[in-house]
């Protein structure tokens, strides 16, 4: 592990504070599935950052002669949540080491549901690391480029896809030769794409709002002995090159095709793995087939995605969005639980909203 990002306390750490964040949701368009010791990808990713799906939250700290931790969900005490967040913390104390000095106080919500194939973890671990490293930040001045890579590093601690969220719109995860810069510890920014992509759309159906029965943790560990692993990885890194070139370019039909298999894979991995498991429903392939059908007729650049849950992510370009949404409400919200969907876009990352130290 890299020793960078290590830190020493000193006198300039401050005695108390209250630092809030949001920190946004990402989808995956190459996707990363499966991971070596500790948080390292098998393969690179690439992800769109989200500007609705977030988590907001924030943290009361003050000196204490012992750490101790408190965590309120949604303005209740949670306890269910909090053995994920000590696993985190004890991951980062080599690089945080000022945070054990302190009582800390967690608050955190989110702006849609928990564990259900929208990537709460990597919102939520970002958002919590973005709080953590500004007290590291203050005290130790440092750079915006210093703090973000280095929340980056630490997100991923807690989540592998939460390193990607630190960036908008386009977070590159994963040592890549076509990527300057990339690497397995954090994520980069990637901005060298069309104009198309900068407003791109994703409209999420919840298809099943419920909690996954297959962690996406025991999905990773599965890749370990998956007799496609391999070939597998040699596809996403194969899939990066292509992106680069699709998002460069701005050719939305080889930007589904690409997207659309890359998804597919995604669940074909979990369905050939020892155990097998699915995570789709059958609403789920209702909504694929559906869209397929109406893109076929009507020549729409309309794109489906998952991450590992039923839930389907629509991609379009903005221009389009008035159609698109009359599809939704005429041929796809039937197979919505409760006839739910949620209205996302690309957006620009995380966002401070209030920080105070004494």
């Amino acid at each position: 592990m890299t020793k960078k990002f290590h830190c020493a306390t000193n006198s300039n750490f401050p005695l108390k504070g209250n630092v809030k964040w949001t920190s946004p949701s990402n989808i995956a368009l190459v996707k990363y599935w499966g991971k070596r010791p500790v948080q390292i990808p098998a393969n690179p990713s690439l992800s769109f950052t989200l500007k609705n799906c977030f988590t907001e939250t924030s943290i009361e700290f003050e000196k204490a002669e012992k750490f101790s931790l408190e965590l309120y969900v949604d303005g209740k005490k949670n306890k269910s949540f909090l053995n994920k967040i000590e696993t985190f913390i004890d991951r980062i104390k080599e690089y945080c080491p000022y945070i054990f000095h302190y009582h800390i106080k967690i608050k955190t919500t989110n702006t849609f549901p928990h564990s259900s194939g929208i990537a709460s973890s990597a919102s939520g671990l970002s958002a919590l690391a973005l709080c953590l490293v500004s007290i590291e930040k203050k005290a130790l001045n440092l750079s915006d480029e210093e703090f973000y890579k280095k929340v980056s590093f630490i997100s991923r601690l807690g989540s592998g896809s939460a390193c990607r969220s630190i960036y908008g719109s386009i977070g590159v995860w994963g040592e890549h030769a076509s990527f300057n810069g990339s690497s397995d510890e954090y994520a980069i920014s990637f901005t060298d794409i069309s104009p198309v992509f900068h407003s791109y759309q994703d409209t999420i159906l919840l298809v099943d709002k419920g909690k996954k029965e297959i962690s996406s943790t025991v999905g990773h560990d599965l890749m370990n002995n998956h007799p496609y692993s391999s070939l597998r990885y040699n596809q996403a890194n194969n899939h990066m090159v292509q992106l680069k070139n699709i998002l460069k370019s701005g050719d939305l039909f080889e930007f589904i095709k690409l997207v659309e298999k890359e998804a597919l894979t995604l669940h074909s991995m979990m369905m050939t793995s020892d155990p097998y498991f699915i995570l789709m429903k059958p609403n789920t392939l209702s909504i694929i087939q559906k869209i397929w059908e109406i893109r076929a007729e009507r020549k729409l650049p309309i794109c489906i995605t998952l991450d590992a849950g039923a839930n389907v992510h629509l991609l379009y370009p903005n221009n389009i969005k008035t159609e698109v949404l009359s599809v939704i409400e005429k041929d796809l919200i039937v197979y919505c639980e409760n006839e739910q969907y949620i209205c996302d876009e690309v957006g620009n990352g995380p966002k401070l909203i209030m920080e105070h130290y004494a």
